[in-house]
């Protein structure tokens, strides 16, 4: 009887419908309203996004140092010309989907980031070029984040879409989809991001388009304010504070940092992002994330449109069926292998972890309530209570990125605590680099130098927040680690 329900599963599967991407009844109630404007964020209609032209998705190779390339790499790249990234199919099976979903997820590259400049191609070709800024070669020889796009205009030079941010370098080699990368981007992958992005906002300069990207109208003051002066130097200084693992994202913020999440056991998650941005239904709402970050963001948020109206435009759509197969194969990521398994303390770290009360939010078996809890100093909105999961508890972490940023609902998700052991950063900023560091007392003091991210222009500070467990007893501590690093 159980075979039989399993072969009318696959077979429903292989031939359900593709959910719709961009749906105006979906998009109406999926995000939640931000802090200070009361209002969801706007967003292109339905008629607007599939009008816009569907994005050129072509097939991708790495990009290698050229001493490291197998024999006759580049030469057979040149001779390829374009390939579709998915082949067009009446039906898949659901290996099949998730099969085409990893493909989507490792190839994929920015489309308006793409350059033949022989200049930056000729620097990709070089060894100088491609470790400028610290970058370093993968045990193959390929870089992270960088991408040759064989087009009808030839070879270009590309970055990686998904697997920028989520994809992460174990210490064995290998590489882990879907966990927040830790490597250092190359320098020359910048290039292609500006080159791109004064494409996007023509007519505006470089210190304008920085605010276009990040400023908070209606934040009085808006902390963001001055980007829109702020000096060549400056500007790269500031964002030359970042490091592998957080990112200043659109609507984010440069001066209080996002970390990249992990996107292993997204399907049992109620919510989107750090601060909850978004709830998480069904796999559309991941599809329709995903094109929203990828392509189509309107920038719109109430009565504020950050874009004239020459740059408010959807430069290409994604199609339907590219987007479900990569929402599939995000849903199938498992964890690797965890090596903290059979330390003897994980035992007794389960019985601190019990008796602390820790799973009131972290619940087992996914160890996390799927709440939200407010940012400090937020007040919910009592309307706010019948319509999500709130936690009526503030942890008491860093509240700018929930309150000063476009990003900025008022809340913090409640992380799960799976697999906490392979993702390298802590708190919803990466300012703490270790389990040993988040539960150090010393970090709530003003002479703290963070592990993780810092800030810009900034050497010492206070970590404040999450203070659940600082006060246990060190040998008590090592176990609570031990059982934490074996989810």
């Amino acid at each position: 009887m159980r075979l039989m329900v399993c072969l009318i599963l696959s077979l429903w599967l292989a031939f359900a419908q593709v959910p719709k991407t961009w749906d105006d009844k979906e998009l109406a109630g999926w995000a939640l309203p931000l802090v200070g404007l009361q209002e969801r964020p706007g967003h292109f209609t339905e008629r607007e996004y599939y009008q816009a032209p569907a994005a050129a998705l072509l097939r991708t190779y790495p990009v290698y140092l050229p001493e490291r390339e197998p024999a006759g790499y580049w030469e057979s790249i040149q001779k390829r010309g374009p390939l579709p990234l998915l082949e067009p199919a009446a039906n898949r099976t659901p290996g099949q989907w998730i099969q085409a979903g990893r493909r989507i997820f490792e190839e994929l590259d920015v489309p308006l980031f793409r350059t033949g400049d022989p200049k930056l191609i000729a620097s990709a070709r070089t060894r100088e070029g491609l470790l400028k800024g610290g970058a370093a070669a993968r045990p193959d020889g390929s870089l992270f984040g960088l991408r040759w796009a064989p087009t009808s205009q030839g070879v270009q030079l590309s970055i990686s879409e998904c697997s920028g941010c989520h994809q992460r370098l174990l210490p064995d080699g290998t590489v882990l989809n879907g966990a927040p990368f830790n490597e250092v981007v190359p320098g020359v992958a910048f290039s292609l991001v500006n080159e791109g992005l004064s494409n996007f906002f023509a007519g505006d300069s470089p210190a304008m388009a920085t605010y276009r990207q990040f400023g908070v109208p209606w934040l009085k003051p808006d902390p963001h304010e001055t980007l829109k002066t702020m000096e060549a130097a400056e500007m790269g200084e500031l964002f030359l504070s970042q490091i592998p693992g957080v990112f200043a994202r659109f609507n984010g913020s440069p001066f209080y940092l996002t970390k990249i999440p992990d996107l292993i056991g997204l399907g049992d998650r109620k919510y989107i992002d750090h601060t909850a941005t978004h709830r998480l239904r069904e796999i559309g709402d991941v599809m329709r994330y995903a094109a929203l970050v990828g392509c189509c963001d309107s920038l719109d948020f109430g009565p504020h449109r950050m874009l004239t109206e020459k740059q408010r435009r959807i430069p290409y759509h994604f199609p339907d069926d590219a987007l479900y197969a990569m929402a599939q194969y995000l849903y199938s990521l498992e964890p690797p292998a965890n090596p903290h398994r059979s330390d003897p303390r994980k035992a007794a770290g389960n019985a601190i972890f019990e008796r602390e009360g820790c799973g009131a939010c972290h619940t087992p078996p996914l160890y996390t309530n799927n709440k939200i809890t407010p940012a400090s100093g937020f007040q919910p909105p009592k309307e706010h209570f019948k319509m999500f999961d709130i936690l009526d508890l503030s942890v008491g972490t860093d509240p700018d990125l929930a309150l000063k940023t476009r990003k900025g609902t008022g809340y913090y998700k409640v992380p799960s605590l799976k697999g906490v052991w392979y993702r390298g950063l802590y708190l919803h900023d990466g300012s703490i680099a270790s389990l040993e560091d988040l539960f150090d007392p010393a970090r709530l003091h003003h002479t703290y130098l963070p592990s993780g991210f810092r800030g810009f222009r900034v050497q010492k500070r206070a970590v404040p927040g999450h203070e659940f467990g600082l006060k246990l007893k060190p040998e008590e501590k090592a176990s609570l680690i031990a059982f934490l690093r074996k989810l």
